[in-house]
């Protein structure tokens, strides 16, 4: 859902192609109904993916569904489960200073606001309080990361 000169796309071009997968190149999301093969995953915002659902133009043989960039909404992770085909809402986490992804979480129906998930192999998150030091659960902070990213 990236441009090729965006710093996601390696990761959209490249994880797909390391697990033997195919990578479907179009001009717009809105073209994949029409490319010759099925897919089955697609990474894009919350935004691009409720206006998908909106002019019926994802395709039934997606499966998975990535989404990131977005605060989402639950409302979209219960409608992309509606959708036939669609078996796993992933809502993806990462600031553009800690490359691409950091966090991620499988989400299901009915929750009203979807987390942003664990962190991803190779990422630390801490919630700091104002000071600096660790808050405790349930406690509002900011979230910091850390590791190879």
């Amino acid at each position: 859902s990236t441009s090729i000169c965006f710093d996601l796309s390696v990761f959209e071009l490249f994880a797909p192609l390391s697990c033997g997968g195919t990578v479907v190149l179009v001009d717009s999301l809105f073209d994949l109904p029409g490319v010759q093969h099925p897919v089955t995953l697609v990474n894009t915002v919350p935004s691009l993916a409720r206006e998908l659902l909106r002019a019926h133009r994802l395709p039934a043989s997606v499966r998975t569904v990535n989404l990131a960039g977005e605060p989402l909404p639950g409302d979209l992770v219960t409608d992309l489960h509606a959708h036939p085909g669609v078996r796993a809402v992933h809502n993806l986490y990462g600031p553009s200073e800690d490359t691409t992804y950091s966090t991620a979480a499988l989400v299901t129906p009915g929750v009203a606001r979807p987390p942003i998930g664990r962190p991803l192999p190779g990422t630390r998150a801490y919630v700091l309080d104002r000071h600096g030091n660790p808050a405790p659960r349930g406690v509002v902070g900011e979230l910091y990361l850390a590791g190879v990213g």
